[in-house]
């Protein structure tokens, strides 16, 4: 057989059903769409830029991304619509942030996990 794979065909039944069972008490879409959202590597660097600063508008993150103001705008609202990022308005322009603690987390552990190695 190969690495990482069974010999032989052998389950735990208890365990298999206790997984299931919770499994159906729990909506994974929310989950789902957060990490949809920072799947695309545009996306994410928005996101890690407002790790690194707090707050930018969005012609900060057009440039930041040497993209165009519409690009942009596209995966803001995309992460907002996810949840990832809020926004507020001062006069023309809009500054966004991550959402919350629970986000700057994600980022931070999967950097963090990004960044090891397998020794």
């Amino acid at each position: 057989m190969s690495e990482g794979l069974c010999d032989i065909y052998l389950y735990d039944a208890d365990k298999v059903e206790r997984v299931k069972t919770q499994q159906d008490l729990v909506d994974l879409n929310p989950v789902l769409i957060i990490y949809k959202a920072l799947a695309d590597k545009n996306r994410l660097k928005i996101c890690f830029s407002l790790l690194l600063e707090d707050e930018l508008c969005v012609c900060d993150l057009a440039n930041i991304l040497d993209a165009s103001v519409a690009t942009t705008s596209h995966h803001l609202r995309y992460l907002h619509q996810a949840k990832v990022l809020d926004f507020r308005k001062e006069g023309k322009n809009a500054f966004y942030r991550l959402k919350d603690d629970h986000i700057k987390t994600l980022i931070r552990t999967a950097l963090a996990h990004g960044g090891e190695t397998d020794d």
